[in-house]
């Protein structure tokens, strides 16, 4: 930390600092709780951050930052009795000394999460000057917390009565729990996660580290399960639950020690469905050995899970910034917000992660693997219906138009390959309400009946595969800003992984539903990171890459054309599985090249209940 002298020796203590490195002002008076500062200038994700009388930028914000000092200094300097800030770079996860009691001394004005524009500290007026240009500027809710830049000797002392009165760390443990999560997580595995988290923070650990840690728990979960002994499958139950417990930990091990990372986004994205699809492949490799083929009950149930996640995804990414967004469903929602128990009870009937890893666990340990798949279908099946057929309700009574971007959003979702896009460059946009989602659907239902009924192998399946490719061109010829188009995404998964599922439980080819669960995972790791790509606001994958894997479409008469030619031989089961190879390969160099990339965003994703 340097000290300026005034506001003009601040803006050349600023300009000193390096071009890549994070500044921050603060007033010298500031008198606050030490984790109110670290909310304010230590979040990585936020290019400008403020709290009452302290203001941060990262390295992307810095011209800004000038401009907004230059244009304030003179009228600082004219007349406002602005005590001068201390200036410098930010080399660590806080910003100045931490005392013993506990507090920070260095600037603020009033309980930090109104720190807005009012604030007339010279950080203050600065960060109001950053808005007024449009850099927007983070306040983060400090809830209890102070941070106060007292203008006498009766505001210090309120100031240090609410800094004694609140327990700093507390607090921190506190907001290191996700808001809004599942019964099982929220009663069972929080109460006491929290503190490993700051177990690891106090030793270094990262959450990247911890998150690691979960995925190779997990990974020697589906080893025990593997083994198809009773103590191996008891050992399974017992080491998914402590994946799971980490899985807790590193979020909230982010949110305790402010530790949002580019990789941690990846890895947080995708190590869930990757640590759980893993462990039913573990638990049909157990089944199989105690004489036992269940890989289609494996497969069905990733497949369900999956498809669940994307009617989630769709649904979301549509009403994301959806104008004049009324419900009359959403308000009930609203009001059984009000009655707790429903809460609860709204929250468990989806069978989100905690739940449906707390059920798979005692599952695995007392019973079979068929029992474990049976009520995994059971379940999400009924949870499926229950979301899918609240998202319609809303869809249908809610007054909104979808925006642009909302519509590029599920045009990326609903990954359309070369054959697609060339149906939809010639073909007539399709009008009416409700014909595009009718359309996709009549397509799936094609495709998925001659995989059904058609005689294994018959050309008549590579024919409603074409009818497919048709249908699914139709319905993306138009932008998806139906009330319906969101369900488009999640008809083509649906497609394509029940496609692939029939045509290799069907086909009485050794090793063929093993091999298809190889492919239905690669291509989901795709949707997956399509998924995350959209929310950090950097856009889907590049189009060469949905090209080079073909889209669903191609991917789906691909299989269709496969299951043709290659008729009883075993060269399905290497073909499913060369195709599984080169998507994962694709999918995987290309996605592991953004996310350490710095056009990834820095962001810690939250994770989703289901």
């Amino acid at each position: 930390m340097l000290t300026a002298a005034d506001a003009g020796d601040a803006a050349a203590l600023l300009a000193a600092v390096p071009a890549g490195r994070r500044v921050a002002l603060v007033d010298p008076r500031f008198v606050g709780h030490v984790h109110a500062l670290r909310l304010g200038l230590t979040d990585p994700r936020f290019p400008a951050a403020a709290v009452a009388g302290a203001l941060t930028a990262q390295a992307e914000a810095r011209p800004a930052l000038v401009r907004a000092l230059q244009r304030t200094t003179a009228a600082v300097v004219a007349g406002a009795p602005t005590a001068a800030p201390e200036a410098g770079a930010e080399t660590g996860p806080q910003t100045g000394a931490e005392p013993a009691d506990g507090r920070a001394t260095g600037p603020s004005a009033a309980p930090a999460a109104d720190a807005a524009p009012e604030d007339p500290t010279l950080p203050g007026r600065i960060a109001a000057a950053l808005e007024a240009e449009g850099t927007p500027v983070h306040r983060p809710a400090l809830g209890s917390l102070v941070a106060a830049v007292p203008a006498d000797a009766e505001q210090e002392a309120a100031a240090v009565a609410g800094l004694t009165s609140v327990d700093d760390e507390a607090v921190r443990l506190r907001s290191a729990v996700k808001a809004h999560d599942g019964f099982f997580t929220t009663f069972c595995i929080s109460p006491y996660s929290r503190y490993i988290a700051r177990w690891c923070a106090r030793r270094g650990l990262t959450p990247n580290q911890v998150t690691t840690a979960s995925l190779v728990t997990a990974l020697i979960a589906a080893g025990a399960a593997a083994t198809g002994t009773r103590g191996g499958y008891i050992a399974a139950g017992l080491l998914l639950l402590v994946s799971f417990v980490l899985d807790c930990t590193d979020g909230q091990l982010a949110r305790y020690s402010l530790q949002y990372s580019t990789m941690g986004a990846w890895l947080d994205a995708t190590f869930d469905r990757a640590k759980e699809y893993a462990f039913y492949a573990g638990l049909a490799i157990g089944a199989v050995r105690g004489g036992d083929d269940v890989w289609t009950l494996a497969l069905g149930a990733m497949v369900l899970q999956a498809c669940r996640h994307v009617v989630d995804f769709s649904f979301n990414e549509a009403n994301h910034d959806a104008v004049a967004n009324t419900s009359p469903t959403a308000a009930l929602s609203n009001k059984l917000d009000s009655v707790g128990w429903t809460v609860w009870a709204r929250r468990m009937i989806v069978l989100p992660i905690g739940e449906r890893w707390a059920m798979i666990a005692v599952l695995t340990a007392l019973t079979t693997p068929r029992i474990v798949f049976y009520a995994l279908l059971v379940g999400c099946s009924l949870a499926a219906c229950y979301t899918t057929a609240g998202r319609l309700l809303r869809s249908l009574t809610r007054k909104a138009r979808r925006t642009d971007r909302a519509a590029q959003a599920l045009a990326d979702l609903a990954d359309s390959g070369p054959l697609a896009q060339a149906v939809a460059a010639v073909a007539p946009g399709l009008r009416g309400a409700f014909t595009v989602p009718a359309a996709a659907l009549l397509g799936a239902l094609v495709m998925v009946g001659a995989a059904l009924f058609l005689p294994y192998g018959s050309w008549l399946t590579v024919a409603a595969a074409g009818v497919y490719v048709l249908l699914s061109g139709l319905a993306v010829a138009r932008p998806l800003k139906g009330a319906l188009d969101w369900l488009v995404p999640p008809v083509f998964r649906a497609a394509e992984y029940v496609t692939i599922l029939v045509l290799a439980a069907r086909s009485d080819v050794p090793h063929a539903v093993p091999a298809a669960f190889g492919l239905v995972s690669a291509v989901a790791y795709h949707h997956y990171d399509t998924v995350y790509r959209i929310r950090g606001g950097t856009g889907a994958p590049p189009r060469w890459l949905v090209r080079t894997i073909g889209g669903h479409e191609g991917r789906t008469a691909l299989v269709a054309v496969l299951a043709a030619v290659l008729t009883h031989a075993s060269g399905f089961t290497t073909a499913l599985t060369a195709l599984a190879v080169a998507v994962a390969l694709v999918v995987l160099v290309e996605s592991i090249r953004f996310w350490v990339s710095s056009s990834a965003p820095a962001v810690h994703d939250e994770g989703e209940l289901a």
